[in-house]
């Protein structure tokens, strides 16, 4: 008879603790100053903090390793991470993403062989909801500073966030912006 009680408890209390953390979430997104207030998971599953890319201008996206897109966009935004990488500090956070068509249904490790063949250099993270109540609370915070066409939801794959030194979302693109076409957005904040 004492078990059963003692689950009961343990069980409202794991509840409680699971509600406050969906709470905090939602609290942070929405109280967040910049992307410097997100924590995410790299592609090998360490918690990092995003204030690492304080002070650098940074592009992030939603990626996914089956889509139309996919070649493309991996090859420019390697490309930009080269040309722009070192000499202006650009970073490029690449976020998989399985919510379109299920274009990218590999768990990490497959996605770590599929980017490592396609010589991506650029930060890549764990898998993550852009959309719904369960997205990323950086996704959420990025979709609420910069508004899409139509909603603020993600539409597709390859959504690029650019964000100033600052941390601030200025400009949103579609997954038909080519990434070199971010160029002239990004030196007005180099």
């Amino acid at each position: 008879m004492f078990r059963k009680p003692a689950l009961i408890s343990l069980t409202a209390v794991l509840f409680a603790g699971l509600r406050t953390v969906m709470a905090s979430s939602e609290i942070n997104w929405k109280e967040a100053k910049s992307i410097y207030d997100f924590t995410a998971k790299t592609i090998d599953g360490e918690e990092v903090s995003l204030d690492k890319y304080r002070g650098h201008v940074a592009i992030i996206v939603n990626v996914a390793s089956q889509c139309g897109y996919t070649k493309n966009h991996y090859e420019e935004l390697g490309e930009l991470f080269d040309q722009y990488g070192d000499s202006k500090g650009l970073k490029i956070l690449g976020f998989p993403c399985n919510q379109f068509a299920g274009q990218e249904p590999g768990d990490s490790a497959t996605i770590c062989s599929f980017v490592r063949t396609h010589n991506v250099k650029f930060d890549m993270y764990e898998k993550v909801n852009v959309n719904g109540d369960d997205a990323h609370p950086l996704w959420k915070y990025l979709k609420h500073q910069q508004g899409g066409t139509f909603g603020d939801f993600i539409k597709w794959n390859f959504t690029k966030f650019v964000i100033d030194k600052n941390g601030q979302p200025v400009a949103r693109f579609g997954p038909n912006t080519s990434p070199k076409e971010l160029v002239s957005t990004l030196e007005k904040y180099w």
